[in-house]
């Protein structure tokens, strides 16, 4: 990122302006978001009692909100966990997993995120659990 610099080059001291207030420019600076859908291996992996899961939304603005979730499945199929279920903007996240109430064993982890312009992405990874 370029340092920020300015330069008065006119202003306004009680209602009498001095010198030129114009406006010429503003720099915009737009954040760094996703292009495409991605979910992360799980880290650590093996884990014990918790790990974390990264994912990214992608977007053309921050405001480009999709409904995601983030589950966590037995290797039967069962949901054992929500890890997310809500509207998120475009961006990178990170979430934490615990599984201290769990029994070492496999587990999957799926994301799904969709927006009403059609946009639909669904992933899903392997975990292992070691007790």
């Amino acid at each position: 990122m370029e340092p920020f610099s300015s330069k008065l080059i006119g202003t306004v001291i009680n209602g009498t302006v001095y010198g030129d207030t114009t406006v010429v420019s503003v720099e915009n600076e737009t954040p760094n978001l996703p292009t495409e859908f991605s979910l992360s291996q799980n880290y650590p992996n093996p884990f014990n009692p918790t790990t974390k899961i990264r994912y990214e939304i992608p977007g053309q603005a921050q405001n480009d909100n999709m409904l995601v979730t983030l589950k966590v499945y037995d290797v039967l199929g069962n949901e054992v966990a929500t890890l997310i279920n809500e509207e998120k903007p475009a961006g990178s996240y990170e979430v934490e997993f615990n599984g201290s109430n769990l029994t070492s064993g496999v587990y999957f982890y799926q994301l799904r995120a969709g927006s009403p312009k059609g946009q639909a992405f669904i992933q899903t990874k392997k975990m292992l659990l070691i007790k």
